[in-house]
């Protein structure tokens, strides 16, 4: 245990398959696992993509070294590749258009 955290019930729970039009958000849930199991994105109908930890953006546009599960790590990445996303909001760094990220 790295922190002294108080458990506490959440109002809300989400899943891939939330609808998050109903908080006033055109956009659905992405699970995204590698960094940590339970990490998600968020992407919105017009192709921008919360994703957290999966993407950096401090020098340059690549994908997280902090890395839990290297598998799953990598289907993620796939996965945002094969959606329709336009711009990229990283949990760290500056958001970059997802065409400016190459592997």
């Amino acid at each position: 245990v790295f922190f002294n955290i108080t458990k506490f019930k959440p109002d809300y729970t989400i899943d891939e398959e939330s609808d998050l039009s109903k908080y006033g958000l055109d956009a659905e849930v992405i699970h995204l696992p590698g960094h940590s199991k339970g990490s998600i994105g968020v992407l919105t109908a017009s192709g921008e993509l919360f994703c957290g930890d999966l993407f950096t953006n401090t020098k340059k546009p690549e994908p997280n070294s902090m890395v839990d599960d290297l598998a799953e790590f990598n289907e993620s990445i796939e996965k945002v590749k094969g959606v329709e996303v336009k711009m990229v909001y990283p949990g760290h760094g500056q958001p970059f258009p997802m065409n400016s990220y190459s592997a």
